[in-house]
């Protein structure tokens, strides 16, 4: 328990201390591509960040945990949105631009949907709420295109302009850190986050056995918020730092990722079945998607406000209190 604990402690530092580093490099690093925070938190952070949940997902996968597999990506999806996005908006209010609106956001609620019915697909040909799906390697495929599809669109209006957000370019024009620097910057933020977020779910893990959770359990609860700490501590430093789009764009294009690419690598190296995940949290991982995407749009203002971000704080602890309850 000690060794558990201690885990705990020292991923967490790491994890701090990688995000701060790695939103100074990535800054840095936009400034000298020509590219917006946004863009690089859309790519380079938000596949960094995302390592974790690949890692954990695969390995659980490859070893016969399905439940946690995908529970992990499931559950990491609803935090992004609901604890992150929340307390993100809460350090500073996101302002989010036209071209998240009408492209990304929208893309993480199409992803969230066809996730959602290839998991209903036993329960929509009458087999009953109890059916458990299987996600094969032809459903991987389909994700894996669809990821491929939207790198194709991100990539392509990668050269941006001044960001929508003022506070944006004044904060990015603070990095001036040479490339060489920035690269160093990410590299090792990167690693903190990868290794600190290991440290944490391996003890908080533990712990759970321990008191006798359910694998399905751990994985929406613990290792969810475990590997989702590279995207808190990232998109609440940047949001700090005035790096907004980065913020945002770690966000939404953390959740494409998770969908898209690691569950759909996932399947393809191994079909997962989706027994101890329920439906409902299928469910929320969607509607925390469009509940996200109508606050964008709320009184045309385009911008997540403190009081929005404390709705969805509100929204992920009423989640975690019904999952704890009927886990």
């Amino acid at each position: 328990m000690v060794v558990s604990i201690l885990c705990l402690v020292g991923g967490l530092v790491l994890i701090l201390l990688g995000a701060n580093y790695l939103t100074d490099g990535a800054s840095a690093l936009a400034r000298k591509m020509g590219v917006s925070d946004l863009m690089v938190g859309l790519t380079v952070v938000a596949f960094g960040t995302s390592m974790p949940e690949f890692v954990i997902s695969l390995v659980s996968a490859i070893d016969g945990s399905a439940e946690l597999a995908i529970g992990n990506v499931v559950g990491s999806n609803i935090a992004n949105i609901l604890l992150i996005g929340g307390l993100t908006a809460l350090v500073h209010p996101i302002p989010v631009e036209k071209s998240v609106m009408t492209r990304e956001i929208p893309m993480v609620v199409i992803a969230s949907i066809a996730l959602t019915a290839m998991a209903c697909a036993p329960f929509l040909d009458g087999q009953g709420l109890g059916a458990s799906a299987l996600i094969d390697r032809a459903d991987g495929i389909i994700l894996l295109l669809f990821f491929i599809v939207f790198m194709r669109i991100t990539l392509s209006g990668a050269k941006t302009a001044v960001p929508d957000d003022p506070s944006e370019q004044q904060g990015a024009e603070k990095k001036s850190l040479k490339l060489w620097l920035a690269i160093v910057y990410i590299a090792g933020g990167l690693a903190g986050l990868i290794f600190g977020g290991q440290w944490f779910v391996d003890g908080a893990s533990d712990i759970a056995k321990a008191m006798g959770v359910s694998e399905a359990l751990i994985g929406l609860t613990i290792v969810a918020v475990g590997t989702s700490l590279p995207e808190l501590a990232t998109s609440v430093v940047a949001a700090a730092k005035g790096s907004t789009g980065m913020a945002i764009g770690n966000i939404v294009g953390s959740n494409i990722f998770n969908i898209l690419f690691v569950l759909g690598a996932t399947a393809v190296v191994r079909p997962l079945s989706s027994g101890g995940i329920s439906y409902v949290d299928y469910c929320v991982m969607t509607l925390s998607a469009i509940i996200f995407w109508i606050m964008g749009w709320l009184v045309g203002k385009r911008t997540i406000t403190r009081g929005e971000g404390a709705l969805l704080l509100g929204l992920y602890a009423g989640y975690m209190t019904w999952i704890i309850i009927n886990g």
